[in-house]
């Protein structure tokens, strides 16, 4: 799951980035295979180059960078990058459309839970979303209203266990069905429909075409 937006409704932003900055200052970055380790390194260079350019893009396309993950400092080998936090995202930039799969999350904000709302069911992706609210009712008609696969309520990573079905809508989804839960049974399966129909022993017999004396 690569959830790397943040919709901000009314000022809730302007409290979530300062806690956001302090949390990512703490971040324990290293060696992968350190129990220590929050997070590790990327893969390979080019992907460490790939989510480092949206970062060195953002600003041109209106956002603030208020966490730069290029200034960190890493020791020993590794495709290592710290984490960005970009604010006042447009949802026409790079940053905002495609799927980054890096430590670089971007706030967007709005007005109101209708446009908010409105910005995630127009994007071509459908994957996984997740609403933090107090209001019962308002988590009740976002798991309606919202065209996402996976949902979760004050849930960060809306990734279901293996028992239902795993991934997402719209450009989200490869196929017509996923490969776990109770779809994974037509995933997995060739089907084949057999019609039968049994006579009654008493009523039927057996007829060669012989004449009855042989």
């Amino acid at each position: 799951m690569a959830v790397s937006v943040v919709v901000a409704v009314g000022d809730i932003a302007d409290r979530l980035i300062p806690e956001l900055t302090t949390r990512i200052a703490a971040l324990k970055i290293g060696d992968g295979t350190d129990p220590a380790s929050e997070m590790g390194p990327l893969i390979t260079r080019e992907a460490k180059e790939r989510v480092e350019s949206y970062v060195a893009g953002a600003e041109a396309e209106g956002g603030v960078v208020v966490v730069d993950g290029r200034e960190a400092r890493f020791e020993g080998d590794g495709f290592f990058t710290g984490v960005s936090l970009i604010d006042h995202v447009k949802t026409d930039s790079k940053v905002y459309r495609d799927e980054i799969f890096g430590p670089v999350l971007a706030i967007v904000r709005v007005d109101s839970y209708e446009e908010g709302l409105r910005i995630i069911n127009e994007h071509q992706f459908g994957n996984g979303t997740a609403i933090f609210t107090r209001d019962g009712g308002t988590a009740r008609q976002f798991e309606f209203d919202v065209e996402a696969g996976m949902v979760g309520i004050n849930v960060p990573i809306p990734v279901p266990v293996g028992s239902f079905s795993f991934g997402g809508w719209k450009d989200s989804l490869f196929g017509d069905s996923h490969i776990y839960g109770p779809e994974s049974i037509h995933f997995y399966t060739r089907s084949k429909v057999v019609t039968t129909r049994w006579p009654d022993p008493d009523q039927s017999k057996i007829d060669l075409g012989f004449p009855s004396n042989h």
